[in-house]
């Protein structure tokens, strides 16, 4: 099967790359800025604000599978529309859509969501990210849209690089203790999007990690995992902050493991010392 990751140079990008190559499907993908350097992957520069681009890049790559694993932020010609028109694209060349959203859709206020639950976003990347969601289902009646959490790998991980900064002394800046999440390992959650995309999923799925956990406790776990001394790391409250956005959103992935060989861990067991992930 011929895949197209778009975003691949990217945390999620790369690891889907390389399980989609070690699974022995021809693997092309999509950089807006620089590719990697990753064997066996054709790389195609891709601006998701460019419909004619995109058209370019698909009809020349012809995949069966295209897997957004883009961010964009709270650009919303990137976050909202980009994979709309890419949505379009994918329905006019036959192929199959997996894309990746976020629990930024979600403004906190019933703190427990599951895949039935509608957007209620209060950011403007919630907003694009709910955006996109509602135009993708509209366009794409088979498509997966796979809401995450925080996304934790090595150290080409936001949260991850955030917690070495800190204290390193590289950036300014606090770990919120009331800013609740359901981190989840980079390499599960490939794992599991490869793994709905193969499948006969459609609709709606949560993809996040069974713990839910304050940011400050996950880079706790974060600095123990890397040798670090993790009782330096600088604490505050995003209630006190002007930060925009949900405290405690989580994702109830229950409904979506039932259906998944693919485990997705907690991180409280994948950044355990034992297992070294």
């Amino acid at each position: 099967m011929t895949i197209l990751i778009i975003g691949g140079s990217g945390l999620l990008g790369t690891e889907l790359i390389h399980q989609a190559v070690a699974a022995g499907h021809t693997t092309a993908a999509t950089f807006a800025a620089r590719p990697r350097s990753i064997a066996q992957v054709t790389w195609h520069a891709l601006d998701l604000r460019d419909p004619e681009q995109l058209e370019t890049v698909v009809a020349e790559v012809a995949p069966r599978l295209i897997v957004n694993a883009t961010s964009g932020g709270s650009d919303w010609a990137v976050t909202a529309e980009g994979p709309i028109r890419l949505a379009m694209a994918a329905v006019k060349d036959g192929c199959r859509l997996v894309h990746v959203s976020s629990d930024a859709v979600f403004s906190g206020t019933r703190v427990h969501y599951d895949e039935s639950c509608l957007p209620d976003p209060v950011t403007p990347y919630g907003a694009a990210k709910a955006a996109a969601e509602t135009g993708i289902g509209l366009v794409a009646s088979d498509v997966v849209i796979a809401r995450t959490s925080l996304i934790i790998g090595d150290l080409q991980s936001p949260h991850v690089r955030l917690v070495h900064d800190l204290l390193a002394g590289n950036r300014n800046g606090v770990l919120f203790t009331d800013d609740i999440r359901c981190p989840v390992h980079v390499a599960d959650l490939a794992a599991a999007l490869l793994e709905l995309a193969l499948g006969e999923a459609k609709g709606v799925h949560h993809l996040a990690g069974d713990d839910a956990m304050s940011r400050h406790e996950l880079g706790i776990l974060i600095a123990r995992r890397d040798g670090l001394d993790a009782s330096r790391l600088p604490v505050g409250l995003r209630a006190d902050s002007a930060l925009p956005g949900g405290l405690d959103v989580r994702l109830d992935s229950h409904a979506t493991q039932d259906k998944l060989h693919t485990t997705l861990r907690g991180a409280r067991q994948f950044l355990s010392l034992s297992l070294g992930a």
